[in-house]
C-alpha cells in the first residue's frame, strides 16, 4: 500500500522515498528504476557533458519508465559556469515534472520553472536558508543534516535537531536528508514532522546504481565511522568515503595547506575513476554515515517497497505502545 503524506500529494508519486540528485550516479538507469517502485528519482544534469547529453539521457529515462521523474541542478558559483540556461531549456522542452535545486540561492530560476508548471524541490543545510527559499516560492524543501554524503553545511547540526526545527517553522512540505537508509529512519522523518526521506548513498548500494561493484561492496562493509570531512579548513566541508586519498587531503589542509595544494587530488575525474573501475583510492567519492546501516545490495524495487514496509510496521508497533490514559 502506498504511504502518502503532503510529498507525495503536491509531488505526484506514490511513496514518500526520493532519490537525490548524485554527481555521476544519477543516471537513467538508477532514475527510471526508482520511478517504477513508485519513488521520485533525479538524473543529475552536470552528469550529462553537455545540455544535448542530458536532452539524451532524458529520452532514454523515458524508454525505460512512463512515471513521473525529475533533474537535479546543482547551481555553484564558479569562475566558468556551465550553460544553466541551456540546460534549463532542456529540462523545460522535455516536459520534466520536478526540478531538484542545490547549491546557491534558487530564486532566478524559479519564475521559468513555475511558467511551465515544473515544481521546485531545493536542498538546504540550514533552517534559515531553508525559510529563504520558501520565501522566494519553491514547492518544497529537502533538509540535509550533518550526517549525509556530500556538502553538509558549516553548523553540523545532526537531523534529530534540524529536522523538526526546519518543519516546525515551514509551511511547504519537507524532505528530510542525510542518514537514510531504511524503513526506521522513514518513520523517525516522518514523526519528527517530516513528508518524506531523501537518500543518495542508499541507493548507491543496489543492482541499477551505474557505479562499479567494488563501490557497492565497500559500502555494505564499512561502518558509520568510515568518512572524511575534507575542506574544512575552507569552510566549504565535504562529506566523503575515507581513503588514502581523502586522508591526505585532511593532512595537507590541516597543516596549512590551500585549495591550491589539493586541487588535484580533488579532480572531479578522479571520483568519477572511483564509480568506473572500482579504484576505491582513485579519488575521492562521496558516501555518508549511513553506509553503517546499509547491509546489502538490493533491486531498487525491493529497497523501496522494503523500506515503506518497515516504515508502516513501526509506526504501526509505535501506535500500539501507546498507553491512553484512563
Amino acid at each position: 500500500m502506498p504511504l502518502r503524506t503532503r510529498f507525495t500529494e503536491v509531488f505526484g508519486i506514490e511513496h514518500p522515498v526520493v532519490q537525490g540528485g548524485m554527481q555521476w550516479v544519477g543516471r537513467a538507469e538508477l532514475v527510471a528504476a526508482v520511478a517504477e517502485a513508485g519513488g521520485l528519482g533525479f538524473l543529475t544534469a552536470l552528469t550529462q557533458p553537455t545540455p544535448e547529453d542530458l536532452a539524451t539521457e532524458i529520452a532514454r529515462c523515458r524508454e525505460l519508465t512512463d512515471k513521473p521523474f525529475g533533474v537535479n541542478l546543482t547551481i555553484l558559483p564558479t569562475i566558468d559556469p556551465p550553460p544553466y540556461d541551456e540546460y534549463r531549456r532542456v529540462i523545460v522542452e522535455a516536459g520534466i515534472p520536478v526540478v531538484e535545486t542545490a547549491g546557491s540561492n534558487p530564486e532566478p530560476h524559479l519564475p521559468l520553472f513555475h511558467e511551465h508548471g515544473i515544481k521546485v524541490l531545493h536542498k538546504c543545510t540550514s533552517v534559515r536558508h531553508a525559510l529563504k527559499a520558501e520565501r522566494v516560492g519553491v514547492d518544497g524543501v529537502s533538509i540535509d543534516g550533518f550526517e549525509c554524503a556530500g556538502h553538509p553545511g558549516e553548523e553540523d547540526v545532526p537531523g534529530l535537531v534540524l529536522i523538526p526545527a526546519a518543519t516546525a517553522r515551514l509551511s511547504v512540505p519537507v524532505v528530510a536528508s542525510g542518514g537514510f537508509a531504511d524503513g526506521r529512519g522513514l518513520a523517525a522523518a516522518l514523526a519528527l514532522g517530516a513528508d518524506g526521506i531523501n537518500m543518495g548513498t542508499r541507493f548507491m548500494a543496489t543492482v541499477e546504481a551505474p557505479v562499479h561493484e567494488r563501490v557497492k561492496r565497500a559500502i555494505v562493509e564499512a561502518d558509520e565511522r568510515s568518512t572524511d570531512l575534507i575542506f574544512r579548513p575552507l569552510r566549504n566541508t565535504a562529506r566523503v568515503a575515507r581513503n588514502a586519498v581523502s586522508t591526505e587531503v585532511v593532512r595537507i589542509l590541516d597543516d596549512g595547506g590551500e585549495f591550491a595544494d589539493v586541487r588535484e587530488l580533488v579532480a572531479g575525474a578522479r571520483g568519477r575513476t572511483v564509480f568506473e573501475t572500482g579504484d576505491l583510492d582513485a579519488g575521492i567519492w562521496t558516501v555518508g554515515q549511513c553506509q553503517g546501516l546499509v547491509g546489502d545490495v538490493p533491486s531498487v524495487a525491493d529497497l523501496v517497497h522494503r523500506i515503506v514496509r518497515e516504515a508502516e510496521e513501526v509506526l504501526g508497533r509505535l501506535a500500539g505502545r501507546m498507553v491512553v490514559p484512563a
